[in-house]
């Protein structure tokens, strides 16, 4: 995952976004990243990678799926739940 790619699908927010918000912001719990432009408020899927973000701000592309992988995942991922 590059870092113009979408961490939060549901409010389309990037990682890099939400590495700037960590910067800046060194938020101490990952619920405080929903000040992010609302990330991880949705449906759920990008708080696992969220909280890694948070805990690890420098992870590299190769710690997180590739956006097609991501996006499918979570589509699976808000079927099981309904």
């Amino acid at each position: 995952m590059k870092d113009d790619d979408e961490l939060c699908l549901c409010f389309h927010v990037t990682k890099r976004k939400v590495k700037q918000f960590i910067r800046v912001h060194q938020p101490t719990v990952p619920s405080q990243l929903s000040d992010c432009y609302g990330a991880g408020t949705g449906c759920g899927w990008c708080r696992p990678f969220l909280k890694r973000l948070m805990e690890q701000p420098d992870t590299d592309a190769t710690q997180l799926p590739d956006p097609d992988a991501y996006a499918t995942n979570r589509r699976q991922y808000r079927q099981r739940k309904k």
